[in-house]
């Protein structure tokens, strides 16, 4: 299959691909939706005015001049489905109707370097699992050694918690180094301060399109069918702010001062050619959690850091999403199974995605092994922790014959904490 709008064979972004997304012009700067094709972004909400998709979704519909997809999500698979054929026939290299239509191109079509891009998905809950066995492992041995690395429900459920939806933000997003407690291990006492131990988390994320009813799990086998795409994530972490105040309750200043996504949202129907198996479970999961087809795919993904001294990044991370011990269907199956609804929307991470070798750790934390094992960028620099301007970017693939059915990339700069001084006098002024 080819478009023909010139595609390079390593465009994340080929007619086998067509994630969606939420962008403005400078000449409209109305937030609409629009797929991506090579270095272009396709307006549907021009293709809709013009009546291309009136048989799929029906008539006077505006459902993709919206500033979000959720409309479109809760539409339903079928909806989903016929206009992604529609879309792939309209950009094919053989199909007249656009191609040949040179007004109609010049209103559509928009170099993506010349958009601005919006947080394409209105989040309403987010929940953040710990899908992967050696990301878990690794942790585990570092706080409780070997013997007693993974809890004794790891290997049974899909171990999740409910993280904070509000500061969810896009790619390129600058993140400030929080603010909180942290207890020295020498100091009887916490501290308050900024974090010193400032981390990244390679995750990736499903989001939900249709959702069910509260009291009405969704069965493992039927629960894709209630995902609208995937979407690349990093889940910021304060390494030293979570070991203190994590317990008994998990994870809390320290996981929700920022979750970067990236600003495409790759549909699930553009990865099964690259769907497989994910790693043997054992023991074998209880029934509710059994999948009957392989749940997995094979994403390739890599994280490079550059130091505001840096010309040039350093891949500092080279893993796969196969890795994962616990599925998509598996999540949403176990999400829902105690009656918790899920609605359009709805954010599920993967938790940090790590594998057996040290360069697939997906985590400073491991890669530096809680910072005795500092990583070398260049001659001059190295990092334990992330500091202050340095330029993380996550991105990922599958590969396929010819072509790469991308995510693009998540990106973020760390900014200085809030002066300690000027918070305390804020907080001082809203007292008064």
């Amino acid at each position: 299959m080819k478009s023909f709008i010139e595609v390079n064979s390593e465009s994340h972004f080929p007619i086998q691909n067509l994630p969606y997304g939420v962008f403005s012009t400078e000449n409209n700067p109305t937030p609409r939706i629009g797929v991506a094709i090579g270095d272009y972004v396709l307006d549907l909400s021009v293709l809709e005015k013009e009546g291309f998709f009136t048989d799929i979704i029906g008539p006077n519909s505006t459902i993709f001049n919206r500033p979000t997809l959720n409309d479109f999500m809760s539409s339903g698979r079928e909806i989903w489905s016929g206009v992604r054929k529609r879309l792939q026939l309209l950009l094919s290299e053989d199909e007249p109707q656009l191609r040949d239509n040179y007004d109609l191109r010049n209103q559509a079509l928009f170099l993506q370097n010349e958009v601005d891009l919006h947080l394409p998905v209105e989040i309403g809950d987010y929940t953040d699992f710990y899908a992967s066995k050696d990301h878990a492992t690794n942790v585990g041995i570092m706080f409780r050694g070997k013997e007693n690395a993974l809890m004794p429900n790891w290997t049974h459920l899909p171990v999740g918690y409910h993280g904070r939806a509000s500061s969810v933000v896009l790619s390129g997003t600058s993140i400030r180094r929080p603010l909180g407690q942290t207890k020295p291990k020498d100091a009887d006492h916490p501290v308050f301060g900024s974090c010193r131990q400032l981390d990244f988390e390679l995750e990736m994320g499903c989001l939900i399109g249709t959702g069910n009813n509260r009291g009405e799990p969704i069965p493992v086998d039927e629960a894709e069918k209630h995902v609208f795409g995937m979407v690349l994530v990093n889940d910021w972490s304060a390494r030293d702010i979570q070991a203190w105040e994590y317990q008994p309750l998990g994870p809390f200043l320290a996981k929700n001062f920022a979750t970067s996504i990236a600003p495409w949202i790759v549909p699930l129907e553009a990865l099964e050619p690259f769907r497989v198996k994910g790693p043997i479970q054992d023991p074998k999961p209880l029934e509710y959690l059994e999948q009957s087809e392989p749940g997995s795919f094979n994403i390739h993904l890599e994280v490079h850091l550059r130091g505001k001294k840096m010309n040039n990044p350093k891949q500092i991370c080279s893993s796969n999403y196969q890795n994962l011990y616990w599925s998509i269907a598996q999540e949403v199956a176990h999400h829902t199974i105690g009656g918790c609804d899920l609605n359009t929307g709805d954010l599920l991470a993967s938790g940090t995605i790590s594998g057996p070798e040290k360069e697939s750790r997906g985590s400073l934390l491991e890669l530096t092994w809680r910072g005795s094992e500092p990583i070398q960028l260049n001659s001059e620099e190295k990092r334990e922790w992330l500091e202050d301007g340095d330029e993380l970017t996550m991105t990922g693939w599958c590969q396929g014959d010819g072509y790469r059915i991308g995510f693009g990339e998540v990106i973020g700069v760390i900014e200085p904490a809030l002066d300690l001084e000027v918070a305390l006098r804020k907080k001082a002024n809203v007292s008064k």
